[in-house]
């Protein structure tokens, strides 16, 4: 038996936001914070602040952070890349990781860090991998009850996680999962 890379975007983005992880701990910090978190206020001037709007999707705010999204990506990801391809599925999290971040900067004044949103647009557009031109999975209603519910009543709490991000990638994942259902299916 041989070890095969199975799912290309979704193994390299895990290994990309695992090689920021370890070169942080060699910065002090300074890394995750300097490149890899949206700011609260957006630097028109700064080049860097556009970078940042894609690439807070690949910074986490430690090993516990990084562990639990990425349980969920590797676990969802290579069936949504199987049955997307890994292209559509890298512009789906493109997508995702910048409208999160614009989001984010008009309507909270907190920082950006993490996949959240990528995790929840995956759970979301999971429920539509078996799904048939013209119906609606049951599937996707009761994850879009028990999983965005969830995170509507947990945005009430005060914690520092942005429960609107997971919002925000479950919307983009319906939205991408009627998409792209309905051109697989002409």
């Amino acid at each position: 038996m041989r070890i095969t890379y199975n799912a290309p975007f979704v193994l390299s983005y895990t290994f990309l936001a695992i090689g920021i992880m370890l070169l942080n701990n060699f910065t002090g910090g300074r890394l995750m914070a300097d490149f890899f978190t949206l700011p609260p206020v957006f630097n028109f001037r700064d080049p860097f602040d556009y970078f940042r709007l894609l690439s807070h999707a690949l910074g986490h705010a430690n090993w516990g952070h990084l562990a639990s999204n990425f349980a969920y990506i590797l676990l969802i990801g290579p069936i949504l890349e199987e049955k997307y391809g890994s292209k559509n599925l890298f512009v789906m999290s493109l997508i995702t990781a910048l409208v999160t971040g614009i989001l984010n900067i008009f309507f909270f004044p907190t920082a950006l860090l993490g996949a959240s949103g990528i995790v929840f647009m995956m759970i979301l557009l999971g429920s539509f991998t078996n799904v048939k031109s013209g119906y609606i999975p049951l599937t996707f209603i009761l994850i879009l009850a028990l999983y965005l519910g969830q995170e509507v009543l947990a945005a009430f709490e005060t914690n520092n996680i942005s429960e609107f991000a997971h919002i925000v990638g479950g919307v983009c994942g319906s939205i991408f999962g009627f998409v792209q259902n309905s051109r697989l299916a002409k």
